[in-house]
């Protein structure tokens, strides 16, 4: 039997991913209001509050963790940049999303966030088969998806965007260890 740690911490070159904690919610609120930010993301709301951020803490300190785990990401200087995390839609497959504040990005910071969670995912969950998808606007992601071995599927999916308040096309790619 496999166990599965509550709160793995994953560290890379630069980052450290920890599970997101009670304090963490003024940072997250401050980072995710960015529209920017949310507009590429499904799951996230704009404008983005305090009490967003409060309810996504409660949300992922009760996720079971055989199936979900959200991470947020940290640099030493700069503390909280970004966040990602693994998520089980039901009668879907295992599935991966970030993001990266703005003032982070074009660092690499997405990149080395994605393959070290990868890893995790693979070592700890001995995950195999991972989804992932993109807006159609947004082909930085794209990149980053290609850059931690993800690969098209020829799929574009409509899926709601809660900012943006409609469905966006979304490149959708697979990752196979």
């Amino acid at each position: 039997m496999c166990l599965i740690e509550q709160t793995p911490r994953i560290e890379t070159r630069r980052l450290a991913l920890r599970s997101p904690a009670p304090g963490d919610e003024s940072r997250l609120a401050e980072l995710m209001a960015d529209y920017a930010i949310a507009r590429m993301t499904s799951r996230v709301p704009h404008p983005y509050s305090l009490a967003d951020a409060a309810a996504f803490v409660e949300k992922v300190q009760g996720n079971d963790p055989a199936k979900d785990h959200n991470f947020v990401i940290e640099t030493e200087d700069d503390g909280m940049v970004g966040g990602i995390g693994f998520f089980t839609p039901p009668g879907e497959p295992l599935e991966v999303g970030y993001w990266i504040g703005r003032d982070w990005w074009g660092r690499g910071f997405a990149s080395e966030a994605l393959q070290g969670a990868l890893a995790w995912a693979k070592a700890s969950w001995r995950k195999r088969y991972v989804v992932a998808g993109h807006f159609s606007d947004n082909p930085a992601s794209g990149a980053v998806l290609c850059k931690a071995g993800f690969l098209y599927t020829g799929e574009v999916q409509l899926k709601h965007s809660l900012a943006r308040g409609e469905e966006a096309a979304t490149r959708m790619m697979v990752w196979l260890a």
